[in-house]
Order: C-alpha cells, then sequence, then structure tokens
C-alpha cells in the first residue's frame, strides 16, 4: 500500500508539472508576480457578484491622480447612494511596482461605462490630468510610465490571464468610453472625458507580451 500510495503522489505530481509546462508554452514569458496586497475598498461587498467565467476583458486605466493615496480616497467615496458604493478599479498599481487589491475579481467594480460586468479594472498610479481633467489648456498627459510599474503590469496581466482563461481582449479605457464633454474654462470647447492611460502608456509592448486581442469599438 505504501509502493501504490507513493506512485500515485508521484502521477499526481508529474501530471502537475506536465499542466504547467502546457500552460507555459500557451503563454508568453512573464516577470515573477510580485506579492498583491489585500485591501478591499470599505462597500466591496455592496458591488454584485458574479461568475468568473463572465469574465473576458481586462480595462487599463491610470488614477489620473498624484498619488495612490489620494486614488484610495476617490475609490473610497460613495456615489450611488442606492447601492452605497462609488467607483473604482480592481487592482492598483503604483510607480514602484507594488501592487494592491481593492476589489476582488468576483465582483462588479465600476470603472468604465458599459463594460463593467465583464471586465476587470487595472489602474496605474499616474498624475494623468490631474487636476484639470476639463481644462481645455490642461488636456496633456505627460508623465512617463516607471519601468517597475510596467513590470508589475505584464507579471499581473500573465497572472489573469492564467487565472481566467476567458479573458480574450484588453482595452485602454480611452478605447471604450469615447465621448466628448465642453470644458470647463470653455464650454464651446470639447476635451475628451476619458483619456487614460494616454499616449506615453506602451501599447507596443504590452501587445507583444500578451495573447489578447485589443478591443476598440
Amino acid at each position: 500500500e505504501t509502493a501504490s500510495s507513493g506512485d500515485e503522489v508521484r502521477s499526481r505530481e508529474e501530471a502537475t508539472a506536465s499542466a504547467n509546462a502546457s500552460i507555459r508554452t500557451m503563454l508568453p514569458d512573464f516577470p515573477p508576480m510580485p506579492p498583491v496586497v489585500i485591501d478591499p475598498l470599505p462597500y466591496e461587498l455592496k458591488l454584485d457578484a458574479r461568475p468568473l467565467s463572465q469574465i473576458d476583458l481586462i480595462v487599463i486605466h491610470c488614477t489620473e491622480t498624484p498619488t495612490l493615496s489620494s486614488a484610495r480616497e476617490f475609490g473610497e467615496r460613495v456615489l450611488y447612494e442606492g447601492s452605497g458604493t462609488g467607483n473604482s478599479g480592481h487592482y492598483y498599481i503604483d510607480r514602484d511596482g507594488s501592487t494592491t487589491l481593492y476589489v476582488r475579481p468576483d465582483r462588479v467594480a465600476h470603472h468604465v461605462r458599459g463594460y463593467n460586468p465583464r471586465s476587470i479594472g487595472i489602474e496605474l498610479v499616474n498624475t494623468g490630468r490631474y487636476p484639470h481633467w476639463r481644462d481645455s489648456k490642461h488636456q496633456a498627459m505627460d508623465e512617463p510610465y516607471p519601468e517597475a510599474q510596467i513590470v508589475a503590469l505584464l507579471a499581473l496581466l500573465g497572472q489573469l490571464q492564467h487565472q481566467f482563461p476567458g479573458v480574450k481582449f484588453i482595452a485602454g479605457h480611452e478605447d471604450l468610453d469615447r465621448e466628448m464633454e465642453p470644458a470647463l474654462d470653455d464650454p464651446d470647447v470639447q476635451v475628451p472625458r476619458k483619456r487614460d492611460p494616454g499616449p506615453l502608456f506602451p501599447w507596443g509592448r504590452v501587445m507583444a507580451s500578451v495573447k489578447l486581442e485589443r478591443l476598440s469599438p
């Protein structure tokens, strides 16, 4: 019985190794995933639950705030009185590559209009147009994305592709929300509601590293 049990253990280990090898051949090599800090928003459990099989899209954002703490402050604000929830992504990646989970993927976060039920939102800490989001004279997004942040993003994307094989698409917030709004300083001028992740985001590098289709309706 001991010998038989040992054979079964070896068989399971070999099957696991074979499965892992198959996964590695299916996906590109990604950087190792750093530890993810789990720090749920206070209203996380009030967000709609969903089956993980529903997820087929990853949306890349930038916070358009100067720091992770200021992004957290925005995320904690209750904007929908009926549900007691607000707007946020699922994952946040700071400039040094540290990664924090605000909303677990089995909950629908409010991060992109029209696509929330099917998507995971990743927010990169970046100043963007802060604090003049709708000023026609301050629409430049000129803060570069640090190497550590992009390496952490690629690692997270690799992990999510392993974890959710139904994910087929990736998009920027600006790809999915193209609405224009009157500028606050001049209502005759229209400015984009969303520009993130913006012109300095390295889409070429990201798309070369993932086996996902960029969704651009």
